[in-house]
């Protein structure tokens, strides 16, 4: 009776239970301000790097390129080092960032030097500081500063972002909390389909494309993605509430994992709210050619009409968005994700 007992109790060990046996790794941060970027290591491999070019390159500070345990790069490397077979629209679509369409009209999500500035008001987040750089023998932490500016230079938010970076076994995590302060007398972001945090993926994750497609941005402009060669292209979704494919655009849910393979690799990446957001649990703006981003603000775009926020912040108000992603050398399992939001939801 007693070995049955065993057995049983060994089955029900869920796959996140085994996978925290694995010992936490260490992970180096390192400054490199010639190249202004800080890079990441986990376990002594390169995982990703804070990059922040400037605006003449980027309109925002970013984390690329990323890569899993084994050295795979899942991020799309068009426009700064184009990859061949890639596709090469949204320019503005690039690694792992936080930004959104409208913040008092300006759009901070579509701004790149590849749109008409004379006609629409564009924002940009200049990146102002370090100011924490601490690796660790199970953890990294980066904490960093920026400012929204309008098309006019106008500060309209101030940011503070934590970085926490983490590994075990193949998994690896990023967990990032941005504050934004409201330095305006009124901060409006109202109700629309762009934002907040987002990847865009390399090719091989992309979802097959069976038909052509014709995007246009609140600006109007439109881009056209084509039918491409789907051979290797192997990605799929699935939310936490067992959505998958691209049904799972315009959804709620607590999070949404994105799997596929590169060349002998198996690949997840999921990325989960947290309950302490606003608009919890937020809506999801995957698109099966490679963007993958979680959206709270755009309820109503996002849900034809059912829902509606526009979201406003008073003069020296804050409010802070989490997202933990997670980046594994294996298809993760509903089980394992429903463990590593649990446990991310009794973080602060």
């Amino acid at each position: 009776m007693k070995l049955k007992n065993t057995g049983i109790l060994l089955a029900t060990v869920s796959l996140a239970a085994l996978a925290g046996l694995a010992n936490a790794q260490k992970v180096d941060l390192v400054k490199n301000e010639a190249e202004k970027k800080v890079e990441v290591k986990i376990d002594g491999k390169p995982f990703t790097a804070y990059y922040y070019p400037g605006e003449k390159v980027l309109k925002k500070a970013v984390l690329y390129p990323v890569q899993t345990a084994r050295g795979t790069v899942i991020t799309r490397g068009w426009p700064l080092d184009p990859r061949p077979g890639e596709r090469v629209d949204h320019p503005h679509h690039v690694g792992i960032w936080l930004n959104y369409e409208d913040v008092n009209g300006n759009d901070y999500w579509n701004n790149s030097d590849a749109v008409d500035h004379a006609k629409r008001a564009y924002g940009t987040i200049l990146h102002t500081g370090i100011t924490s750089v601490k690796s660790g023998k199970d953890k990294g932490e980066l904490t960093v500063t920026a400012d929204w500016v309008d098309k006019n230079g106008t500060l309209t938010l101030k940011e503070t972002t934590t970085y926490t970076f983490s590994g075990k076994g193949e998994t690896r995590m990023i967990d990032r909390s941005t504050t934004l302060t409201a330095v305006l007398d009124e901060v409006a972001m109202p109700d629309i389909k762009d934002g907040m945090y987002a990847i865009r993926v390399a090719r091989e994750l992309e979802l097959p494309s069976n038909k052509p497609e014709i995007f246009t941005d609140a600006g109007g402009i439109a881009t056209k993605v084509p039918v491409l060669n789907n051979e290797g292209i192997t990605g799929n979704y699935r939310n936490s509430n067992g959505v998958e494919g691209e049904a799972v655009w315009g959804k709620r849910a607590i999070w949404c994992n994105l799997t596929g393979k590169i060349k002998d690799e198996n690949i997840s990446v999921a990325i989960i709210d947290h309950p302490k957001n606003v608009g919890y649990p937020a809506y999801w703006h995957a698109r099966g050619y490679g963007l993958f981003a979680v959206n709270p603000l755009g309820m109503k775009a996002l849900s034809d009409g059912k829902d509606v926020l526009n979201f406003k912040l008073k003069k020296g108000e804050s409010t802070t968005f989490r997202y933990r992603m997670v980046i594994a050398s294996e298809h993760l399992k509903d089980a394992t994700l429903n463990e590593l939001a649990a446990a991310y939801a009794k973080s602060k």
